[in-house]
């Protein structure tokens, strides 16, 4: 599997990166997790006919505002976008005027799914509701390829440890700087991050939707890294452009 980070600011781009996309290929399918405006970057990704799938985290503009360039796309197999079951149609609903251009004009087609919670789509997949300000959910999928969670936005939670186990790659969140102890029940240090990491079981932890406000250049995100890796020694700051292969 060979996972490249599109996007791995939080909240608005800035001269560190995009907002959040990570697209993971496999052999069989091209998957997508979250729309940020690291989303365009997609369209020069998908170089074959193999199926493009798009999870969605949450409705919170970061994780949607690339969907704006669709009109740019043009993937003769289509895109098949997966959210929490309801959350597929607030999803539809933002591609239309007045927010952007319609779903009939473009040159992709989008077809939307509902999500339950777990079950098998071309390989096995969980999904559990993580700890934010709003409904958010986080994936937990089992390719042949191995094990990937991406849990974006959330707080500490048991859901969090639970996706995380066992992972071949736990991709997860570092809003909050190193040594912050202010009370944030919806994000995490890179040091909660790890420690998740470490219970869990997880092989390797890859660090991503930063705080631009609080890491301010990729220096920060070392800072996060090193920190990280006191606890779990296998992490990684991520940054747009990251590539892990395993």
């Amino acid at each position: 599997m060979r996972v490249t980070f599109l996007g791995t600011n939080g909240w608005y781009d800035t001269e560190t990166g995009n907002t959040p996309c990570v697209l993971a290929e496999t052999d069989e399918q091209y998957i997508v997790f979250d729309a940020g405006f690291g989303f365009r970057k997609v369209k020069d990704m998908v170089s074959t006919d193999k199926p493009v799938l798009l999870f969605i985290s949450h409705l919170h503009l970061d994780h949607l505002i690339g969907l704006h360039t669709l009109p740019l796309f043009n993937i003769k197999q289509g895109i098949d976008v997966y959210a929490p079951k309801g959350m597929e149609k607030a999803v539809r609903g933002f591609l239309k005027r007045p927010f952007t251009s319609p779903i009939i004009v473009l040159k992709t087609t989008m077809r939307f799914h509902g999500l339950d919670g777990s079950g098998r789509l071309p390989f096995a997949i969980e999904m559990k509701k993580l700890r934010h300000s709003v409904p958010c959910y986080g994936y937990r999928l089992e390719t042949t390829e191995g094990i990937i969670a991406y849990c974006t936005d959330t707080g500490d939670c048991p859901n969090l440890r639970r996706l995380a186990a066992g992972a071949d790659l736990f991709i997860t969140e570092c809003a909050m700087a190193p040594g912050d102890t202010s009370p944030n029940l919806f994000h995490v240090t890179p040091e909660t991050a790890a420690r998740v990491a470490a219970v869990s079981g997880a092989r390797k932890l890859a660090l991503f939707h930063f705080d631009p406000g609080k890491y301010q250049s990729l220096a920060h995100r070392l800072n996060a890294q090193n920190s990280a890796c006191e606890i779990f020694a296998d992490t990684i700051a991520a940054n747009d452009g990251t590539i892990i292969e395993f």
